[in-house]
């Protein structure tokens, strides 16, 4: 009977955990991401703005429930690194409202930086006096520091 317990707890765990597909949330992510710099780009009086921000907004849903429970454990991770107090947000509040492309990689995978006052601020007394944020970044998934609008280095990547 023990056994069987055991067995039953084993499969339980591993039914809980989950796979994840790296390439599936980047391309989310780049759906994501690719919006916002349209609407960056667009006058709010323009005919498209309402249905592209409320797509925007279903996107950045699906993302919150797709990857949350992923991206929250490496934040909580991000933020002990950084002796940080910050609360840690849903992903979506690190994504940039404005994002650079860069040149596509061999395979065509364009990946992206970010300039400013982008992402999620951070308190920590390591960083006295400087504007210190943290930016999700697509291919690859990627928690980026920005001290003082200037992007410096990864904190975590997917791959």
């Amino acid at each position: 009977m023990l056994q069987k317990t055991r067995e039953y707890s084993s499969l339980y765990f591993k039914s809980k955990q989950r796979i994840m597909n790296w390439d599936k949330l980047d391309k989310e992510l780049t759906e994501i991401v690719e919006k916002r710099n349209q609407l960056a780009g667009m006058d709010y009086n323009h005919k498209d703005y309402d249905d592209l921000e409320e797509k925007l907004h279903d996107l950045e849903d699906d993302f919150n429930a797709n990857y949350e429970d992923v991206l929250e454990g490496h934040l909580e991770k991000v933020q002990e690194k950084l002796k940080s107090d910050t609360d840690v947000l849903l992903p979506t509040a690190y994504i940039a409202n404005h994002y650079k492309p860069m040149l596509p990689d061999a395979n065509g995978i364009v990946s992206f930086e970010v300039e400013g006052q982008q992402g999620v601020p951070v308190e920590s007394e390591q960083f006295d006096r400087q504007d210190v944020r943290i930016v999700l970044i697509p291919n690859p998934a990627r928690f980026v520091m920005l001290i003082n609008g200037k992007q410096l280095k990864d904190l975590w990547r997917s791959r």
